[in-house]
């Protein structure tokens, strides 16, 4: 296993900035996730540790030796690409051998090795036939035996699944956990899925604009953003912002509807935004609660249309007036709240579980009572378990 370490890496294209003082450090057989929207930067990241592009600054080390200038083939990392790359005139056994067959190892061991590789992956019977035949799932496992056949010391993924389709990438993604827990390599993984990284991943890199935001666990990154591109970056359907303002009575009320979105927050949370006069509400579409008749403190709305989604819907909310002063807000509700297009609809929410970031930096605003939160989003789990 082996060590990771980026420290201060930058590269420029010219005068373009792909990545931007990227420090890092992956631990021994960890699983990390590089997340971002595309030209965010990861890929450069990824490609810098595997030696396939030179940094302009900065030094990546492996296991406390740096391999910032040394030739790719002495790195001693396996990369898997999103279009497989493997070779069509060849068969599975020998797509999955080349590697060894390049470094020189006899014929014996490699057939051992391939036999031992193939049906850790489930692909025994597969050996003998040719790629053209196989189906894409099928394709991407003999590109993971490629790599992982020479027991590489990290293992780098640049977005493997994104040619699979949904099913198939579900299937996959177990199977890449598996397979990562199971060998124990450290991995570096790129994607700009969400979902897949928060399925996937020990640990999560956010990053935007050449510049890592945020790093940390799936739980951390999710429940404690540190600005407003993490906070609606992660999670779908995506977090609501409303620009609101704040009174001496923890009062919060929207901008642009600020008669009909008035909402008061309990005073330790009000205490957070003293300092501020505005500042921009988050609440993530699960955090509220649909109330059909009402409720005290509670935001008064009208749905505007519902999207089931099996034991959940997603309902669009409108809250304001119809000349435009108003604010759409995005909700997830269980299956069984009766809520139809026209109709009236309460919102409350749980204090602990909003943010509030500010206007002008997207920095969070204040520190994230832990215990409160688990506490608060365990009772919203188990009310929604309730209420279906």
């Amino acid at each position: 296993m082996t060590k990771v370490e980026y420290t201060d890496v930058t590269k420029k294209y010219g005068d373009e900035l792909a990545i931007e003082d990227i420090n890092l450090t992956v631990d021994d057989g960890e699983f990390a996730i590089l997340l971002g929207p595309s030209g965010c930067g990861k890929t450069t990241t990824l490609r810098c540790l595997a030696g396939l592009t030179e940094p302009s600054g900065g030094t990546i080390e492996m296991d406390g030796f740096d391999v910032t200038d040394v030739h790719p083939k002495n790195r001693n990392a396996a990369m898997v690409f999103q279009n497989f790359a493997l070779y069509p005139h060849m068969t599975v056994r020998e797509n999955i051998g080349y590697p060894l067959r390049v470094h020189g190892t006899d014929k014996e061991t490699r057939k051992e090795r391939v036999k031992e590789v193939a049906e850790t992956l489930e692909i025994p019977e597969l050996l003998d036939r040719d790629i053209d035949n196989l189906s894409g799932g099928q394709q991407q496992r003999v590109a993971l035996g490629r790599a992982i056949i020479r027991r590489p010391s990290v293992f780098l993924m640049d977005e493997p699944l994104a040619n699979l389709d949904a099913k198939l990438k579900m299937s996959m993604r177990s199977r890449i956990k598996v397979l990562q827990r199971d060998l124990g390599i450290t991995t570096l993984y790129v994607t700009h899925d969400q979902e897949e990284a928060m399925s996937l991943g020990d640990k999560l890199v956010v990053m935007n604009d050449a510049n890592i935001q945020q790093i940390g666990s799936p739980d951390e990154v999710y429940h404690e953003p540190v600005n407003r591109f993490v906070a609606g970056f992660i999670g779908s359907p995506a977090m609501n912002f409303i620009d609101v303002t704040i009174d001496d009575e923890g009062v919060v009320r929207a901008t642009r509807a600020d008669e009909d979105f008035a909402y008061r927050l309990e005073p330790d949370i009000a205490d957070r935004y003293s300092d501020y006069d505005e500042f921009v509400l988050g609440v993530r579409p699960q955090y509220f609660t649909v109330n059909t008749e009402p409720v005290d403190n509670a935001i008064r709305g009208e749905v505007e249309v519902t999207e089931p989604q099996g034991d959940e819907q997603i309902i669009d909310i409108i809250v304001g007036d119809e000349d435009g002063e108003s604010v759409d807000l995005t909700v997830v509700a269980p299956s069984t709240v009766a809520a139809h297009r026209g109709d009236d609809v309460w919102l409350t929410v749980d204090d602990t579980l909003v943010h509030g970031f500010d206007q002008q930096s997207g920095d969070r605003i204040g520190e994230i009572d832990t215990v409160a939160r688990t506490k608060a989003s365990e009772t919203a789990a188990e009310r929604t378990s309730k209420t279906d």
